[in-house]
């Protein structure tokens, strides 16, 4: 993972799936030429300003996320995008991403390769590579 070249993205005042369609084409290596659909792009992204993302309409109420907290049958747990956002901002960007990547191998490989932090701190300065983005 060492000839990874690290992007940094802004999410602030962004849709979810806008801020996702240009980190995944990223990490596929769309913007690159030669593109391989069976190989991954060489970059990854520290994505910053998470907490801070933009939701349009009632999706805030609405939109509910499906989790299974334990192994028995029938104990489904649902939580509001709204509630998701102000406990665990992280993980709405991650599952936002992981349904835009393709469902095979790649996507944990991919996937392995985005660091989500809430605010504009992150300990990778060093590591940058392509500046800032978004």
């Amino acid at each position: 993972m060492s000839d990874i070249k690290w992007f940094v993205y802004d999410a602030e005042g962004k849709a979810p799936g806008r801020c996702a369609v240009q980190i995944v084409k990223m990490l596929r290596g769309k913007d690159e030429i030669p593109y391989f659909p069976n190989k991954l792009g060489n970059c990854g992204v520290v994505i910053i300003n998470a907490a801070k993302i933009k939701l349009s309409g009632t999706k805030a109420k609405k939109k509910e996320y499906f989790f299974h907290p334990t192994t028995r049958p029938g104990h489904w747990k649902k939580i509001t995008l709204g509630k998701l956002l102000a406990e665990n901002p992280s993980k709405v960007m991650m599952e936002t991403l992981k349904g835009m990547l393709p469902k095979n191998r790649l996507r944990a490989v991919a996937l392995r390769r985005v660091r989500i932090y809430p605010g504009a701190e992150h300990p990778h300065a060093a590591n940058i590579a392509g500046g800032q983005n978004g």
